[in-house]
Formats: structure tokens, C-alpha cells, sequence
């Protein structure tokens, strides 16, 4: 079994993205650096591999989210509904009783404070959902702004040392393309 299939064996079990994304930086730091160089070597596939898995399982957890949205707009729909029935209760109720003036008057307190504690809490609990939601999405984005660095990073460092030539000396592809590039490639292991 490869590293590889133990990672994504263990994701899978877990099903969770960013533990997904968190695989993909161990094996960024721990990929083992080539011989006389502080390039590191990584297995692209593995790692191109385990981005694509965790790009995939990010929209069930969007998912999530949004379910979680809608229940919010759900449970104020509901709340607004009840104070709806409230208020016109307490209506209706004020117009029976029209000649008992106080009796009006603390069914329209009551219903007024019912809701307003109804609008309260419908904005309470949208602000909860909301911020859940924006620290769901706030750790995805540094997540993937870390994993972006890291490929960026890989990336930059694979162009600066191409491979070399069939045939050549180890080392050769090296010290022409930096004569090629007019860039100078120095080792921080050469004095």
C-alpha cells in the first residue's frame, strides 16, 4: 500500500476536507530534499491527487452550510408566521372588547412585546448563522491560501532547476540552463 493510499484511506474514513488539505501540507513537509540541494522532491500525483479529493468534498460541506441557511430561514418564516397569529389575535381580540379600553391596550403591549422578542431572536439567530458561516468559509479560504502558497511555491522552485538532459553529466541540465536563463543557481550546501 503507498503513502498515497494510506492518506486517502484515512481522509476517507474521516470525510473531512480539511484534514484532506492538512495531508497534502504533511507531505509537502515531509518530502525528502535532493541530494546536495534544498529543493525538496514531491510526488505530484499523490499530491495533485489529494487537492482533487478535497476540492471535491468542499461542496458538501458548502453544502452543509447551506442547508444550515435554510433551516435559519426556515425557523424565522415560522417564527414570523406565529407572531403574524399573534398579532392578528390580539386584533381581533381588541376589536371584541373594544369598550374595555384597558383590556385593549395590554393585548396590544403583549403583542407587541411578543414580537418583538420573536424579532429578537429570528436576529439572533441569523447573526449566529451567519457568523458560523463566515468561520466555516474564513477557515476554508485560509486553508486554501496556504495549500495555494505551498503549490505556488513548488512550483517556482520546479522551474528554477530543470531536469537534465539524457546523457549528460548529473548536474549538467543545471549549470546550462542557468547559463541559458542568465540566472544563477547557488546551493546554500556550497561554500
Amino acid at each position: 500500500m503507498t503513502t498515497f493510499d494510506r492518506h486517502t484511506e484515512r481522509a476517507a474514513e474521516a470525510g473531512d476536507t480539511e484534514l484532506m488539505l492538512r495531508r497534502v501540507l504533511d507531505l509537502v513537509n515531509a518530502a525528502p530534499k535532493m541530494p546536495l540541494s534544498s529543493t525538496v522532491r514531491l510526488e505530484k500525483d499523490e499530491v495533485v491527487e489529494l487537492l482533487e479529493e478535497a476540492v471535491e468534498r468542499l461542496p458538501d460541506e458548502l453544502r452543509q452550510a447551506r442547508w444550515l441557511l435554510k433551516e435559519r430561514e426556515e425557523y424565522l418564516a415560522k417564527v414570523q408566521r406565529e407572531a403574524d397569529d399573534i398579532l392578528a389575535a390580539a386584533r381581533d381580540r381588541a376589536e371584541r372588547i373594544v369598550q374595555r379600553t384597558e383590556l385593549v391596550r395590554e393585548s396590544q403591549r403583549l403583542s407587541r412585546r411578543i414580537l418583538d422578542e420573536a424579532n429578537e431572536e429570528a436576529r439572533r439567530l441569523r447573526h449566529e448563522a451567519e457568523d458560523y458561516c463566515d468561520q466555516k468559509l474564513a477557515s476554508f479560504e485560509i486553508q486554501l491560501q496556504r495549500i495555494m502558497k505551498t503549490v505556488h511555491g513548488g512550483r517556482e522552485k520546479l522551474q528554477i532547476a530543470p531536469l537534465a538532459t539524457p546523457g549528460a553529466p548529473a548536474g549538467a541540465g543545471i549549470v546550462d540552463a542557468e547559463m541559458d536563463s542568465g540566472e544563477v543557481f547557488f546551493d546554500q550546501d556550497q561554500g
